[in-house]
């Protein structure tokens, strides 16, 4: 197992190299100037001039040999030696050796410190949106499965089928609707947008802890987890601020994670049924054993391999989806933020986003995988 987790890491590597290559290029072909973007009317062609040299953009974008003295290419190619290591993907590849992720051409930031305060948003949007998707998708699989060809199957699949085919941007605006207007002034109600209610102020975790002078990679940790609020408030024990958080998470979780789960539950009903058609299950019942004890014990198990496989997958869509979800529940996290950055033409800050998700991704399906080995005992790691 160690080995295998070796390779995958290892493997990891030129995917991740690919990824940083492709978002490199592909920014770089969004038409518009960055200097345009970000300064506006005070883009004076002596201003556009330092600002391009400050952030190195009057380089070449790749280690070109080819004379392009028309700018056929778009690149600033030439045929200057120099070029192989005086260009911005060299420049931005040896800032990434480093863990330095660079600095935001529109707010004049370190790109890990936007990320430090915008990602945590994101997580924690994502984290419970992937916990709905999965404990209603899989319920509603199972109980599906379990009722093969009834009402109740029937309309579990109708709910799902529903569930894919309504976007995110309107079922947002639909569930707004009704929990903070229809709903308005009852029990039900939930706030449509924002993170915390006006008057709440999360605690810094390392003042709260008595640390206020760390500094370094742990300082950074722990600003992380202080702007997921509902780490926050359970770290600090402030359960008002929890509530709160989580109040206001709820329905952009619903409708982020509705398309997930409808998948999810697809996936389920499926994956169990073709399980619960199995000889082991025919002998487990006709053994006289219960039927929640054959549905959990004998057929869950084996039926979760595809089920994973869609959870893990769902990371990413997750990731992006929340791009939608964000801007109509204005939350600012790292698909506003990518957004944001795209019609700045801030290059830097969607590499480094770009990157960060990639991570995640490759580090979700690493997990996945080593799951099976977990899940059935007949997939062996070799």
């Amino acid at each position: 197992m160690i080995r295998f987790i070796i390779r995958r890491l290892l493997l990891s590597i030129p995917v991740l190299l690919g990824v940083v290559a492709i978002v490199f290029l592909l920014v770089r072909v969004i038409p518009g100037d960055p200097c345009l973007a970000a300064l506006q009317e005070k883009a004076t062609p002596q201003v556009c001039f330092e600002f391009r040299e400050r952030f190195g953009l009057n380089k070449p974008v790749f280690p070109f040999i080819v004379k392009d003295p028309g700018g056929f290419l778009g690149f600033g190619a030439t045929g200057d030696p120099n070029s192989l290591v005086d260009n911005q993907f060299f420049r931005y590849t040896a800032d990434l050796a480093t863990g330095n992720l660079g600095e935001s051409i529109r707010d004049r930031r370190p790109v890990t410190e936007i990320l430090v305060e915008r990602m945590p948003t994101t997580i924690e949007l994502t984290v419970y949106a992937l916990i709905f998707a999965i404990v209603v998708g899989m319920t509603l699989g199972m109980v599906s499965a379990y009722r093969r060809n009834s009402a109740v199957d029937v309309g579990t699949m109708v709910v799902a089928n529903l569930g894919v085919s309504i976007p995110v941007f309107v079922l947002g605006l639909i569930l707004a609707f009704v929990f903070a207007i229809l709903l308005k002034d009852t029990f039900f109600t939930l706030p449509p947008t924002g993170r915390l209610s006006a008057g709440f102020q999360p605690q810094d975790i390392a003042v709260a802890w008595g640390m206020p002078d760390l500094a370094g990679p742990p300082r950074t940790v722990l600003d992380f987890l202080s702007n997921m609020y509902t780490v926050n408030g359970l770290l600090t024990l402030n359960g008002r601020l929890f509530v709160d958080a989580f109040r206001h998470l709820i329905l952009p979780a619903v409708a982020l994670g509705t398309i997930p789960m409808a998948i999810i539950a697809r996936m389920t009903r499926s994956s169990m049924l073709e399980v619960l058609g199995q000889d082991y299950v025919r002998t487990a019942r006709a053994k006289g054993m219960r039927p929640r004890i054959v549905m959990f014990r004998h057929a869950l198990r084996n039926a979760l391999l595809p089920v994973v496989t869609v959870i893990g997958l769902s990371i990413g869509a997750l990731l992006s989806g929340a791009v939608l979800t964000e801007t109509i529940f204005g939350l600012t996290g790292i698909g506003r933020t990518i957004y944001e950055s795209i019609t700045g033409r801030d290059y830097i800050v969607i590499q480094g986003f770009s990157l960060i998700v990639a991570v995640i991704y490759v580090a979700v399906n690493l997990i996945v995988d080593i799951s099976y080995g977990y899940l059935d005992p007949r997939v062996r790691v070799s």
